[in-house]
Parts: structure tokens; C-alpha cells; sequence
């Protein structure tokens, strides 16, 4: 995390000498990002939001909040009109230095890890005058997967997963919060983390890797999956073994904040619904 008191703008989750000095608790807040929404909301400090980006759609309260765009075209006027007191956004926002140098209180957040989630969450309650409750939220997430790898099918141990993310513009790989979760569940990565945690990578990394599970939007028709070079190939593509979700089901996996544990349940019952893994 980061506190912006000036232009400056670095990527550390939690450098707390950047921070200001312990100002009143904001009571305008405008999040640009779905997760830091959804955080702020499960510290209890959703009445304090006057705005999010137009991704941000749970829970329902804050559907109807107005929206002050999106990653690639947030507007600087928007956010202004809503008279804030505190922006959360991610490090590379393009508004980021031009609030800052409005003199706009903005705080960003760099969020790779299941580490760097429960510092946010506690972050974010501390900033809102809930001190205890991030470290609440988190221990929430963390019984939810618990319980997740309690109900895990034991043949689909160390089975190798690939998650897609954008329509296969990129994946999850293992030092992503998703493939920390992957790693909790008995899970393998065919991405490795020495490539990022959501490296781009070509339709002939996943024919060489073989996974035994794809995990997909939705918006990724198994039709035209099966219709990348080489994919025909994969034992997963021809049966069907396939986790694909809708578009708020698979917003809780790609996001790292309070529902990841609900995410790693429902990637459980996929499993489940699959049966024995071949070959277990």
C-alpha cells in the first residue's frame, strides 16, 4: 500500500513511511478498482463510498453508486464532482498523479499475493477507523478456503490446472493470489511463477503443459477453445474437462479480495462435478 501525499508513485503493497499522518477517517471515498470496492465494503465501511469504477458490482448496494469510468479511461472530472476525500486506485492509474497534484488524498495498492490481500484488508479498515476488522475479513477468507481443501476431490490431488484470464490474454500463474489458492486446494500450476504472476502467453505454452483442467470464463466458448493451434490435442479439451464460469463467479476468482474463498468452494464443486480424475 501506498498513501500519495505528493506526485510520487511507487509499487510496494505497504510502505508505511509513505503514509500521512493519521488524518480524520474518510467519509467520501471513491474506489477504482473492484476488489478495493469490495474490500472497503467487507470492513464495514460501504456507507462511506460516493463512487467506484464501472466494474465494481458487488455487493448490490454499490451498483447504484456513480461510476467514474474504467481501468483504461477513469475520468479525473468525475472523481472531482464527487467531492472525495480518499481515492483508492492502483498504482498505475493514469489519474493518480493528477489528483495527487490537485491535492486529492489518494492511496494506492499493488495486490499480487494472498499476503498482500490481509495487508489491504487491514489497511483498509485502519484507514476507515475499523481497526481489527481487515484482520477479521481476511480470517474469513482463509476458513473459507480451509474448508474448500477439506472437500476436495483425492483424485484430483495435484492435478495440473491452467486459469485463463481476459479471453487468453493472459493466465494465472503460481505466485498469483489465484495460484497461491490453486497451491492451498492441492493444486498444480502449469504456469510457473517465475514468469509473473499474469504473464501473456501463446496458445502453444498450454499444448506443451498439458493440463489436466482448464478453468475459463464463460465468455470462452469451449467450441473455440477447442479450435486453437494445437488445443485439439489436450486430453482436457477432447473430455471436456473444463471450469467454466459466469461473469460474477468468475469475478470473485480473478479478484483478490473478500470472496476469493467462495471462489476456491465453487472451483471444488466443479471438480467434484468432473468425478475421478483419469489416470488418479
Amino acid at each position: 500500500m501506498m498513501a500519495l501525499p505528493t506526485a510520487a508513485v511507487a509499487a510496494d503493497p505497504v510502505p508505511a513511511s509513505l503514509r500521512p499522518a493519521a488524518p480524520d477517517a474518510p467519509k467520501r471515498i471513491v474506489s477504482m478498482l473492484p476488489s478495493l470496492t469490495e474490500t472497503v465494503c467487507a470492513v464495514g465501511a460501504c456507507d462511506r463510498l460516493v463512487g467506484t469504477d464501472r466494474y465494481s458490482d458487488w455487493p448490490d448496494a454499490v451498483r447504484k453508486l456513480p461510476k467514474v469510468g474504467g481501468i483504461g479511461d477513469p475520468s479525473v472530472e468525475s472523481i472531482l464532482a464527487l467531492r472525495p476525500d480518499l481515492v483508492l486506485a492502483r498504482p498505475n492509474s493514469r489519474v493518480v498523479p493528477r489528483l495527487v497534484s490537485l491535492g486529492v488524498r489518494v492511496v494506492v495498492y499493488d495486490i499480487k499475493t494472498h499476503a498482500d490481500m490481509r495487508r489491504v484488508m487491514e489497511d483498509v479498515a485502519k484507514i476507515t477507523g475499523r481497526p481489527g476488522a481487515g484482520e477479521e475479513a481476511w480470517q474469513k477468507v482463509d476458513r473459507q478456503i480451509s474448508a474448500a481443501v477439506l472437500r476436495m476431490p483425492p483424485s484430483w490431488k495435484n492435478a495440473r490446472v491452467y486459469v485463463e484470464m481476459h479471453g487468453g490474454t493472459a493466465a494465472a500463474s503460481e505466485s498469483s493470489f489465484i495460484g497461491e489458492t490453486l497451491i492451498r486446494l492441492g493444486l498444480r500450476n502449469v504456469v510457473p511463477g517465475n514468469m509473473g504472476p499474469f504473464p501473456r502467453l501463446g496458445p502453444e505454452f498450454i499444448v506443451r503443459a498439458r493440463p489436466d483442467v482448464l478453468v475459463t470464463s464463460a465468455l470462452s466458448d469451449p467450441a473455440l477453445i477447442a479450435t486453437r493451434p494445437g488445443w485439439n490435442s489436450l486430453e482436457a479439451v477432447k473430455a471436456g474437462r473444463h471450469c467454466s464460469y459466469g461473469g460474477p463467479h468468475f469475478d470473485m476468482l480473478l479478484r483478490p479480495g473478500p470472496r476469493l474463498g467462495e471462489a476456491a468452494d465453487e472451483l471444488v464443486d466443479c471438480l467434484r462435478r468432473l468425478g475421478d480424475r483419469p489416470g488418479s
